[in-house]
């Protein structure tokens, strides 16, 4: 299968956000694809138009915001990393392991309830 270059960008930047492989971001993709799809022939008229491009197509100056957005979102702010350095200090949880076990700063092991 061969995708246009802008196209290639967009899977691989979303596969990287989503820790996914790019063919598993393609594959995610078709699902939800196939899903508006059906839910379309059941009424529902803004889907169609949407996987057209007919809708949603964003200005230069909305991309240009949600890249500001997006290029922001991906540092911590001061209060964040106030926040975190506290959490971290008082052996609350900071972080989830390979499992999706809640991490604890001072003992590194999953959380108990």
């Amino acid at each position: 299968m061969k995708l246009a270059d802008d196209m290639m960008a967009l899977v691989r930047r979303e596969a990287e956000l989503r820790g996914r492989s790019i063919s598993d971001q393609i594959s995610h993709w078709v699902k939800i694809g196939r899903a508006f799809e059906r839910s379309d022939q059941l009424g529902h008229s803004r889907t169609s138009p949407a996987l057209a491009d007919e809708i949603g197509v964003l200005s230069p100056e909305e991309e240009a915001w949600v890249k500001n957005f997006v290029e922001k979102m991906g540092y911590p702010t001061e209060s964040e990393i106030a926040f975190h350095a506290r959490r971290s200090s008082l052996g609350g949880g900071v972080g989830l392991d390979a499992d999706g076990n809640l991490v604890c700063a001072t003992r590194n092991a999953p959380a108990q309830d």
